[in-house]
């Protein structure tokens, strides 16, 4: 028989297992719903082979590596001859996946999409990537040959080690000015949005990379704006590119969805990405600083 004195006692410490449970309890569940910071590049840079290119690209690969050791996740457009060399400069522990590759498995100069996801993420971090290449393509051995690479996207699934769910999409559509090359943007773009719609509906989402839609363009910017609010995308800035005189032909959008925020902190031109001779790259590298709750 259990004195009223050891009752005591026992409701006693009940009463404290339970406080303790409540306060580590709430420790635990403010700690997975901290904000998670991510400091994010897009950058086009100029990868084809060197016989086609004036710009010393041996040279510039290396460089570009040794920049994109600062971001946690690197999107990436014309990673098409020199992806070795821009392996060798970065950290071991950076995972990169390239998108789809070429469909001319016989032809030397057809190199693929071009893409590339970078990802120097946490283990807690969980990352599934998939590739789409375009239906449509302009341009064979006129203008500027788009046809020749396999351009297309990349949708990637993130989950933060919170358990906060996003999706990031890196894609380069076709350029050229005629009337072919903007029905073929015209065209990729309803692909990604369905794509889009199908796999990532309600969800935070990220879609960047080089757009050829030029900004100053009315036809090219009500393209872009149809695109922008089939999605219920936020574009993150384009005027940061006006800086160095670059045209405006890259982007960046966002928006939240159901369980997820992405609050920008930052986002412009990183212009690091320079050695002594100039840019290393004929286009401006942009990065996006977000807290992800």
């Amino acid at each position: 028989m259990i004195s009223r004195f050891g009752a005591s006692k026992i409701l006693q410490r009940l009463i404290l297992l339970f406080c303790l449970s409540l306060v580590y309890g709430n420790l635990a569940s403010a700690e997975s719903n901290n904000p998670i910071e991510l400091k994010l590049l897009v950058y086009n840079t100029h990868g084809l082979p060197a016989v086609f290119s004036k710009d010393d690209p041996v040279r510039r690969f290396p460089e570009i590596g040794k920049q994109i050791r600062r971001y946690q996740l690197s999107l990436l457009q014309e990673d098409f001859a020199h992806h070795e060399a821009l392996l060798d400069s970065l950290p071991k522990s950076s995972v990169a996946v390239r998108g789809n590759k070429s469909r001319f498995s016989l032809c030397p100069f057809c190199s693929g999409s071009g893409l590339t996801m970078i990802s120097d993420l946490q283990q807690e971090w969980k990352l599934e990537i998939q590739a789409e290449a375009f239906n449509t393509c302009s341009g064979w051995l006129r203008g500027l040959n788009d046809c020749f690479a396999t351009k297309g996207f990349q949708l990637s699934r993130m989950e933060t080690p919170s358990g906060k769910r996003f999706f990031v999409v890196n894609t380069h559509l076709d350029a050229g000015r005629n009337a072919s090359d903007r029905q073929a943007r015209k065209n990729q773009l309803k692909q990604i949005v369905a794509k889009v719609q199908k796999e990532a509906a309600g969800e935070a989402l990220i879609i960047a990379g080089d757009l050829n839609l030029d900004w100053e363009d009315p036809e090219d910017r009500a393209l872009l704006e149809t695109f922008r609010k089939e999605l219920g995308l936020i574009n993150s800035g384009q005027e940061v590119q006006a800086d160095r005189g670059w045209p405006i032909l890259d982007y960046i959008f966002y928006r939240n969805g159901r369980a997820t925020t992405l609050e920008v902190l930052e986002t412009g031109e990183d212009k690091a990405f320079k050695n002594d001779v100039g840019p290393l790259s004929d286009h401006p590298a942009l990065f996006i600083k977000l807290l992800i709750y």
